[in-house]
């Protein structure tokens, strides 16, 4: 079956996973969207109240201000990506994602990335840097260059939060900005 096959089965599945409690208070499973060869993949934290009503990662505010800096820094539109989050189902008062419920939604990430395969993925903010890297380590330190990680290895760039950027100003702005520019230099690398 090819990937596109999988990815929608894999996202049928979510739709009645009761792996956590997270399940209990979702409207819909915000599995992941966008082109299936990506070569570029952003990796969130979880949906919020938007992202519950339609089913889709980064519609709200934080998702405009990141197809902005697609358009402005890569050149691209959330079509020539993947995006998705680290869980699947919105944390109840937009509250962070516990220890259990990431461990429960973990096994879609790493299908997601096994199947999308991309050449560069992008985090966005603390819970999906730490647990790519697998360390304690928070964004404001890890930020600012990129990693290998995976088998088969990729390059992983951290970058804040959009949320982060839209409550931080010009200074937040200009460091995601710088990394997607690091983003695209290695993807055009290969």
């Amino acid at each position: 079956a090819g990937v596109s096959t999988v990815l929608e089965a894999m996202a049928a599945e979510a739709t009645t996973c009761t792996r956590c409690r997270l399940s209990g208070g979702r409207r819909t499973v915000v599995f992941g969207s966008g082109s299936r060869s990506a070569h570029l993949m952003f990796v969130g934290e979880g949906p919020g109240a938007r992202e519950d009503e339609q089913g889709l990662p980064f519609v709200g505010r934080s998702g405009q201000l990141l197809d902005r800096l697609l358009a402005e820094e890569l050149g691209m539109d959330r079509a020539d990506c993947y995006i998705t989050n680290v869980v699947k189902c919105r944390p109840p008062e937009n509250r962070d994602p516990r220890p259990d419920e990431i461990a429960a939604c973990l096994p879609y990430l790493e299908r997601q990335l096994a199947l999308v395969d991309p050449t560069v993925v992008v985090t966005l903010g603390n819970f999906s840097s730490k647990l790519l890297l697998e360390t304690d380590v928070g964004i404001t330190k890890l930020r600012g260059q990129a990693y290998r990680f995976g088998d088969p290895e990729r390059h992983l760039v951290p970058t804040f939060h959009p949320a982060a950027a839209l409550r931080g100003g010009g200074e937040v702005m200009a460091r995601m900005r710088a990394d997607l520019v690091r983003a695209k230099m290695l993807m055009e690398a290969g």
